[in-house]
């Protein structure tokens, strides 16, 4: 009998790029400006490491990714409210939204630093304080309000340190701006930078302790340990920046002499906080991706474990100009280099992922 022969297989539909376009759009992770906070501080990092073409270059990106994703983000916004508002009251994606401030706040200290422009940067102190206000009474209220609320274990992370990361992030630009300002605004904005650094450490020991609990009387799985979890370590580095500063700024302000051996006292436990964090992270990534073989693979979450590695260099730098912790001095170069190296491979991830969608490259076969 003669076979007939067979049909051709129908050609694979591939997806314009409009609709790629479109799809990626809609699912933009509010956490996207993770991207902003890390190359900013990974910027700093250079700067005070010696590496001027490199901070540089890293400041100049980051204008571009912080003008894109803000565009990106309006036009999420506008197109699909019903996703961007949801995401606000989603206790996994809703504090994400922080990296709003916190980049913005970054940005505004990269001004000041490499480019003494404090004009621009004042800008982004505004836009940074409006931001943190809207969005902590939004996110945090929304979540109390909720009738349907996750459980312990499927509700928290470490995402949501970016709330402390984002109060914090405005008293660190608070406390660079103070010493270029006149009185009688120079007290008034140290005050602010004083009382934004103490909410910042408050909101942390709320928070930490929801996730210290979760990580100890939950079952962990490989995939509830998210990049995030490192903003454990980086939430306490920033907030040691913040309090470096406070005590650089002492000569003034009156009020931060006479608290002057709490600021140290705190400056110094925030640091050695975040210290204690890092062998316990790198455990915990080692479990994750070697024993339990859970795959490496580009995120946009990633972008808030860079940041972390970043603001350790940078605040451990001002913690020893602020204490004369000399001993420390190796520390900043050597991770300004790890947080140099991990936000090249972020970067890396995040090209091939665009090339990917927008199908310049093939997509891994299944």
């Amino acid at each position: 009998m003669k076979q007939e022969p067979a049909a051709p297989e129908p050609p694979v539909q591939r997806a314009a790029p409009a609709e790629r376009w479109s799809g990626g759009l809609s699912d933009l992770s509010p956490a996207y400006f993770g991207m902003v906070m890390a190359t900013g501080i990974v910027s700093l990092a250079a700067h005070f490491g010696g590496l001027p073409v490199i901070a540089r270059t890293l400041f100049a990106l980051n204008v571009v990714a912080y003008a894109v994703l803000w565009t990106l983000t309006v036009l999420r916004m506008l197109r699909y409210p019903h996703r961007f508002f949801g995401d606000m009251i989603d206790h996994l994606r809703g504090p994400g939204f922080f990296t709003m401030v916190a980049g913005t706040g970054v940005l505004g200290s990269q001004f000041v630093v490499l480019e003494a422009d404090f004009g621009i940067a004042t800008a982004l102190w505004g836009v940074a304080i409006v931001l943190w206000v809207v969005l902590t009474y939004t996110v945090f209220t929304g979540f109390a309000v909720k009738e349907t609320k996750p459980s312990l274990d499927r509700g928290i992370s470490g995402a949501w340190l970016l709330a402390v990361v984002s109060t914090q992030s405005i008293a660190v630009l608070s406390a660079l701006l103070a010493p270029h300002i006149g009185q009688p605004y120079k007290l008034e904005i140290n005050f602010f930078a004083l009382s934004m650094w103490l909410w910042g450490g408050m909101l942390y020991i709320w928070m930490m302790s929801l996730i210290f609990y979760r990580y100890n009387f939950f079952a962990l799985s490989p995939g509830d340990l998210s990049p995030p979890y490192w903003i454990n370590m980086g939430a306490m580095a920033i907030s040691t920046l913040a309090g470096s500063l406070l005590i650089l700024n002492v000569g003034d302000a009156p009020f931060l002499h006479s608290l002057l051996p709490f600021i140290k006292g705190f400056t110094v436990f925030y640091w050695a906080t975040g210290s204690w964090w890092i062998p316990m992270l790198l455990l915990l990534g080692f479990w994750r991706h070697v024993y339990k073989r859970f795959p490496l693979r580009y995120d946009p979450l990633y972008w808030g474990g860079v940041f972390p590695l970043g603001m350790y260099a940078v605040c451990t730098h001002e913690l020893i100009d602020a204490m004369g912790f000399t001993f420390l001095g190796w520390l900043p170069q050597t991770f300004g280099y790890v947080a140099l190296v991990a936000w090249t491979a972020a970067f890396i991830g995040l090209v091939h992922s665009l090339a990917r969608r927008f199908g310049l490259i093939a997509a891994p076969k299944t």
